[in-house]
């Protein structure tokens, strides 16, 4: 997919969604060659380290251009999960979540063992951008928004195949879970803003994060696409009444199991 057709994606995308921050590019890059003019680096154009997700959380809002190396990395986790270094010994026995987050150590190892993870030394950064002016095609789109827009998501990316997402969900490294995982799988996923996001990159108490891998994009915009031509839009005109109207679908099938009138 070429930039101006991305661009357009982008700006379609918060449209439809009646998103609040910009959908972000999302790619990772094996050598920083890759990184495009213009991206801005922590350390050496600010002259402090980023979280990632204060990174993410900075494109998403202002749209800007970032490429982080481990060594604009502050936190850990992005590191071990995108495979910038690998894990320490002390990481993968459980002392990052024990004592503060779990019961005893076995239980820091297994989130250790869970936590994605790209192999060791393929990547060397990442780089984020607001997909509607991204300079990179990414490998994946990370979209911040709210139950009701996630749920208009969902129901484009069952649009062709119908089947339930899987997904791998956590309470912590939110940047991780919003990028490996689909990257990995080839398919959109779910993640759940953990506490760094909401503490230090501002991630508002009813955001949830929806990623999509680039392969899928096209997809996920024929079904929003088509759901908008059958009534599933936003925004909503939202009503309380009795017994309201479902698609004749639903009633068939409720009528063949006996909740409803076979004249209704």
């Amino acid at each position: 997919m070429d930039l101006a057709t991305l661009h357009k994606v982008g700006d379609e995308l918060e449209r439809k969604i009646r998103l609040k921050t910009y959908p972000l590019a999302i790619k990772m890059i094996e050598k920083e060659s890759e990184i495009p003019a213009g991206a801005k680096r922590p350390m050496k154009d600010f002259g402090y380290h980023f979280d990632l997700c204060q990174a993410f959380a900075t494109s998403r809002r202002d749209g800007a251009v970032l490429a982080l190396t481990k060594d604009d990395n502050w936190c850990c986790e992005p590191v071990i999960g995108y495979g910038l270094s690998a894990p320490p010994k002390e990481f993968m026995e459980g002392h990052n979540r024990f004592p503060q987050d779990v019961a005893n150590l076995e239980a820091g190892s297994n989130y250790a063992q869970d936590l994605p993870k790209f192999e060791p030394g393929k990547y060397v950064g990442v780089l984020s951008a607001a997909l509607s002016k991204t300079p990179f095609v990414p490998d994946v789109i990370v979209i911040y928004c709210d139950s009701e827009q996630l749920s208009m998501l969902l129901l484009a990316a069952e649009y062709k195949e119908g089947h339930d997402l899987p997904i791998h969900i956590s309470s912590h490294a939110a940047c991780v879970y919003a990028v490996v995982p689909s990257m990995k799988s080839g398919k959109c996923n779910v993640s759940v803003p953990c506490r760094g996001d909401h503490y230090v990159a501002m991630a508002a108490d009813n955001e949830m994060i929806f990623s999509v891998p680039i392969s899928k994009l096209d997809e996920l915009m024929e079904g929003l696409r088509f759901l908008e031509t059958t009534g599933s839009k936003l925004p909503r005109n939202y009503r309380m009444k009795k017994e309201p109207e479902h698609p004749e679908s639903y009633n068939r099938i409720a009528r063949q199991m006996g909740m409803m009138d076979e004249n209704r």
